[in-house]
C-alpha cells in the first residue's frame, strides 16, 4: 500500500538469506503483508561463498583422497591431477543448482510475499530507505536477518590476508597456506588445501583448535592434522604483521613463547570470526541497541525496540543455517502475531566437513561432569566398527554422554567418516527423549556407520557410574 510516508508492509524482513526467506515465508503464511529486501542475492552467504562451495571442495578433496588410496583395494591406478579451473567450474555450477533447487525467489512471490532488491537503511523505527533510489519502506514490525562476514585481522598488513569467500577467485592452488584462527570453515579449508598438495599451517591463540567442541574431538583431528603433514600451532601468542615478500607471497609475523616468529606462505587466510553486516542498517536511527558484533534480543527475537525482531546470525546466538531458519519462524510468528514463541537451541547438532569429519551435539564431556560427576561416559572407536574396517576409515570414535541413571543422553561427539550423519541419529533420538536402553535396543543395519550409535548406546548401560570414561583410540 502506498502512503504519502512510503510503501507501508505489515513485516519488513531485511535479508533473504536462509533466515530472512523463512521469516518472509512465515509472516506471509500467516496472512501478513511481506516486504523482504535483499541487497545483493537471495540465497545468503551459505549458498554463495560459505557452506555451499566449501562443501563442494570438501568433496573434491575426498575424491582425490579415495583414488590416492585405490590401490590398497586392489586398484591400478594413475597419479591423479587437479584441474583447479575445471574444479572451480564445479563449484559455481553446483551453487547456481543449489540456488535453482531453493527457489526463493519463486517462493517468496508463490507465498505472496514481495521480493525487494536494495540496501535498507532504518531512518525511523518504523521506516527504511533503499540506498541509490531513495525509496522508502514503513513496516508495522520488521525482521532483520542480514547475516554476517568474515573479520578482518586488526593487524599491520591485515588487508593482505584473503578470506574463504575468496578461494574461488584464486587463479591456482598455492603451494602454501597459512590459515589464521581454526573456525569450522577455516579447518575444511586446511584439509581441502592440503589434498591439493598445499603445504598447509593452521596458528591458533587458543591452546587447541576447536575451542568449542569436547576436548577429545580437537585432539583427535589435531593428532590426525598432523599425521596428514598439516602443521598446527596452538598457543601462539598472537600475530603481529602480514608482510609482502619479495617473490610475491606474504609473510606472517607471529608470536610463539614471546619470541618472534614468521611463516613465509604463498596464501594467507583469516578464519578468526563471524559479525554481524551491520554497516549501514541504520540501526542508531531506529533506537536499536547492540552490543559488540551483534544485535542483543530477547526469549522472544525482539530487539530493545519491541517491533523490531532480529533472527541469525545478527543477534549473536548461534551462526549456523539450522539455528538462522528456526529463529526466523519464531521471530516471524511473533512480528505477526504478538510475542509468544521462542526457539530455544537445546538440541543444535553441528560439525565440520574435515578430514576425518567432526560433530557434535548437546553437553561435552567437561561441561556434563562440571553439572554431574557421575554423568556416565561411553566410546566406541572407529576401529572397532565393521564399515570402518571395510572402508578403510577407522580413525575416530563416537562418544555419547548420559546422566547417571542412563535415561537421557546429554550430549554425543563423533570423529570420522560420516561424523555429521552419526550424530543426525543421535540427535534425533535425543529429542524425542529416547533413553538409552531403547537406543541400545535399536537393531541398526549392518555394516553401517550409524551402528556405532547402538554399540555406543549398550556400553552406556555397562558402564559403572564411577568411571571416569576411557581414551577414545585415534
Amino acid at each position: 500500500m502506498q502512503t504519502s510516508e512510503g510503501e507501508r508492509y505489515d513485516v519488513v524482513v531485511i535479508g533473504a538469506g536462509p533466515a530472512g526467506t523463512a521469516a518472509g515465508l512465515r509472516a506471509a503464511e500467516l496472512g501478513a503483508r511481506v516486504a523482504v529486501v535483499e541487497a545483493k542475492q537471495t540465497g545468503g552467504t551459505c549458498v554463495h561463498t560459505g557452506c555451499v562451495p566449501t562443501r563442494v571442495l570438501a568433496q573434491t578433496a575426498r575424491l582425490l583422497r579415495q583414488i590416492n588410496t585405490a590401490g590398497e583395494f586392489g586398484i591400478d591406478r594413475q597419479t591423479p591431477q587437479l584441474h583447479w579451473s575445471k574444479t572451480v567450474d564445479r563449484v559455481r555450477a553446483v551453487i547456481d543448482e543449489v540456488q535453482s533447487a531453493k527457489g526463493a525467489p519463486g517462493a517468496l512471490t508463490t507465498a505472496g510475499a514481495e521480493l525487494i532488491e536494495g540496501r535498507a537503511s532504518f531512518v525511523d523505527p518504523n521506516t527504511v530507505v533503499l540506498a541509490g533510489t531513495g525509496r522508502r519502506i514503513v513496516g508495522d514490525a520488521f525482521v532483520v536477518c542480514v547475516g554476517g562476514h568474515s573479520r578482518a585481522l586488526p593487524v599491520p598488513g591485515g588487508e593482505l590476508a584473503s578470506f574463504a569467500e575468496h578461494i574461488l577467485d584464486l587463479p591456482k592452488v598455492p603451494r602454501s597456506v597459512a590459515i589464521i584462527g581454526s573456525g569450522a570453515t577455516g579447518l575444511q579449508l586446511a584439509t581441502v588445501f592440503d589434498a591439493f598438495g598445499a603445504d598447509v599451517t593452521v596458528l591458533e591463540i587458543l591452546d587447541r583448535i576447536m575451542p568449542g567442541s569436547d576436548h577429545d574431538v580437537s585432539r583427535v583431528v589435531t593428532d590426525t592434522f598432523r599425521s596428514q603433514g598439516i602443521r598446527v600451532e596452538t598457543g601462539i601468542d598472537g600475530v603481529s604483521a602480514i608482510e609482502e615478500t619479495a617473490e610475491g607471497g606474504k609473510r606472517v609475523v607471529y608470536g610463539r613463547n614471546s619470541r618472534a616468529r614468521t611463516l613465509d606462505v604463498d596464501l594467507v587466510i583469516a578464519s578468526i570470526g563471524w559479525p554481524v553486516s551491520m554497516e549501514g542498517l541504520g540501526l542508531d536511527a531506529a533506537g536499536v541497541q547492540t552490543r559488540g558484533a551483534a544485535v542483543p534480543v530477547d526469549a522472544y527475537f525482539r530487539s530493545n525496540v519491541p517491533h523490531i525482531f532480529v533472527a541469525g546470525d545478527a543477534n549473536g546466538r548461534s551462526m549456523l543455517v539450522q539455528a538462522a531458519k528456526s529463529e526466523a519462524v519464531a521471530a516471524a510468528t511473533n512480528a505477526v502475531l504478538g510475542a509468544s514463541r521462542n526457539a530455544p537451541h537445546g538440541l543444535l547438532p553441528s560439525g565440520g566437513f574435515t578430514d576425518p569429519d567432526y560433530a557434535g551435539v548437546g553437553l561435552t564431556e567437561d561441561q556434563a561432569r562440571s553439572r554431574d560427576p557421575q554423568c556416565v561416559v561411553a566410546f566406541v572407536p572407529y576401529a572397532e566398527m565393521e564399515r570402518a574396517i571395510i572402508d578403510h576409515r577407522t580413525t575416530g570414535f563416537l562418544k555419547l554422554i548420559a546422566d547417571r541413571r542412563r535415561s537421557l543422553l546429554l550430549g554425543a561427539h563423533c570423529v570420522g567418516e560420516s561424523a555429521v550423519e552419526v550424530i543426525q541419529a543421535v540427535t534425533t533420538a535425543m529429542a524425542a527423549g529416547v533413553d538409552v536402553a531403547t537406543l541400545a535396543s535399536v537393531e541398526f543395519a549392518y555394516p553401517t556407520y550409524t551402528a556405532i550409535v547402538g554399540e555406543a548406546a549398550a556400553r552406556l548401560l555397562a558402564v559403572p557410574v564411577s568411571s571416569q570414561g576411557q581414551v577414545p583410540t585415534g
